[in-house]
């Protein structure tokens, strides 16, 4: 399932896998346009940086709008990504702002300068206002955990123990803020993962069944890593990061009757280089754990006929990551190299031609128009357009 190449004396990984669907049994029968899923792992600040570049790469070279697939399923970082895709904003936006372009005459959702917005995805550390707290920061799932600790994974018995995260997701959820409107995205099937910091179990906001919640709250929650951010509270109830549960989640789209998914997965990797330090230690083992649990949730896929198409980090976004995650300043580096990478991947290899093949999307959200900012469309409403459209077909 996986495999490794020599790259110039050094190790590095393959950069995607892909296991075909029986033609004979497609689960879109009757429909012309294949069913397709995206899902963007977690990553910390890095990690989202990172999927920036791998989408923009993607739509540039296939001419495929991410925001199309039918179910959009982010994690942390990837949820942030995620929404903001659902959303309207095209990666190659994202770059663009993330890069220090001024974009004059461009207003965002509250109707303010699009160039005054931070421009690190909420990546923005403050106080939470309430101050400091005594204790764990679920007293009912360190408990729990101690009790029974066989029903709860490591990362979530770990994290009912750690005290209450410092730090404020206000910066996460001003940024949902401005860039989409209304209580949740335009987009039908987009789900932020999260953890219920009483239960320790996962839950997919925006699936139907899951607790109501409002868009930035939902991906604050999302992302609030337990012990670093202080947890979310949707009507009454914590949350915390859904990396707790798994970087990936992949295999919450297993019985959605899905053609092909495409999961895009910062916090693993193939690389097998030696760890030197004990930082790179740690970082190894956890990119480790976090592709063995790839692997498996992408096996539940397959074995129900999905096809599955894994992009991972490559040695060189590795180098240019380095092992602080949550470090904001190689950001935009981050960003220009995971295009590269990524772009050279989809040249080089199938898997470009087998994304060619997926639905055209929307030149607005795919391409930077021409002229100055102040005439481009409306992003937000080609996001909306996208799904009346194929309603309407």
């Amino acid at each position: 399932m996986w495999g490794e190449a020599a790259d110039g004396g050094r190790w590095r990984a393959i950069y995607a896998e892909v296991t075909p669907v029986s033609p004979e049994l497609p689960h879109n029968s009757g429909i012309d346009r294949p069913r397709v899923g995206l899902v963007l792992g977690a990553g910390g600040v890095l990690g989202g940086a990172w999927l920036v570049g791998a989408l923009h790469a993607i739509a540039s070279e296939s001419g495929w709008d991410p925001g199309s697939a039918d179910y959009i399923v982010g994690t942390s970082a990837g949820s942030m990504i995620g929404a903001l895709v659902a959303c309207g904003v095209p990666p190659w936006f994202m770059v663009a702002h993330s890069a220090g372009e001024e974009l004059e005459g461009l207003a965002d959702a509250r109707g303010e300068a699009t160039a005054a917005a931070d421009r690190s995805a909420g990546a923005t550390f403050r106080l939470e206002r309430s101050g400091f707290a005594l204790g764990p920061g679920s007293w009912r799932l360190a408990v729990a955990s101690l009790a029974r600790p066989y029903r709860y994974s490591p990362m979530a018995v770990i994290s009912g123990w750690l005290p209450r995260g410092l730090v404020s997701t206000e910066p996460l959820k001003d940024t949902l803020r401005r860039a989409c409107t209304g209580d949740w995205a335009p987009h039908p099937n987009y789900w932020p993962m999260a953890l219920d910091y009483t239960t320790g179990r996962r839950v997919a906001f925006g699936r139907a069944g899951s607790p109501p919640a409002q868009l930035p709250d939902a991906v604050a929650a999302s992302c609030a890593i337990p012990g670093f951010y202080r947890a979310v509270e949707i009507n009454g109830r914590p949350y915390v990061d859904g990396g707790v549960y798994s970087t990936s989640n992949l295999d919450v789209l297993r019985d959605e009757q899905l053609d092909i998914v495409l999961a895009l997965n910062p916090m693993s990797s193939l690389h097998v280089g030696s760890p030197r330090t004990v930082g790179e230690r740690v970082a190894f083992r956890m990119r480790q754990a976090a592709g063995r649990r790839l692997g498996s949730e992408a096996k539940r896929l397959r074995a129900a006929g999905v096809e599955v198409v894994l992009i991972q980090p490559t040695v060189h976004d590795l180098d240019v990551m380095g092992g602080n995650l949550m470090s904001s300043r190689r950001r935009h580096e981050v960003i220009e190299t995971a295009v590269r990478t990524v772009t050279e991947h989809l040249r080089e290899t199938p898997l470009g031609t087998r994304l060619a093949e997926l639905p055209a999307g929307d030149p607005r959200l795919i391409r930077r128009p021409d002229g100055p900012p102040s005439t481009w469309p409306d992003f937000r409403a080609a996001a909306r357009d996208r799904w009346a459209n194929l309603q309407a077909a």
